[in-house]
């Protein structure tokens, strides 16, 4: 049998938080927490990776800056695809690669006024200034 498969089935999977039978908090296929900075950035890239998928796929049509991109994959990997669609008027001035103004309807949101406005401002200043 192969041994990824082995483990799955005798551990299990949960994706919350548990106590194994010794009493440690646990998650996954019987990791247990806390994570390590290696583990915690194997997870990281692994999320990325598919965030920036999801990203290129809704937004395929974009021809923008290969930093704008990596700005849309920040913002998407801190709320999601479906926060990330929220920004239409963002999205749409990228349409046009008008990224002062991307950068502008960036800091005109929730997000900028009240959520994370130290990151927002950073994101929106890296945008301002694509050429």
């Amino acid at each position: 049998m192969n041994l990824i498969k082995d483990i799955k089935i005798e551990e299990g999977f949960r994706g919350t938080v548990y106590k194994c039978t010794e009493g440690y908090d646990t998650i996954g296929y019987g990791t247990r927490l806390p994570l390590n900075e290696k583990e915690s950035e194997l997870l990281l890239v692994h999320r990325l990776n598919e965030t920036k998928g999801a990203v290129k796929s809704s937004l395929y049509y974009l021809k923008i800056d290969d930093e704008a991109w990596d700005i849309l994959y920040n913002m998407a990997y801190q709320f999601g695809l479906g926060g990330l669609l929220k920004f239409k008027k963002m999205i749409k001035a990228l349409k046009v690669q008008d990224y002062k103004e991307a950068s502008v309807e960036m800091l005109d949101s929730l997000w900028a006024r009240v959520q994370t406005p130290n990151r927002a401002k950073r994101l929106a200043d890296r945008m301002k200034n694509i050429e």
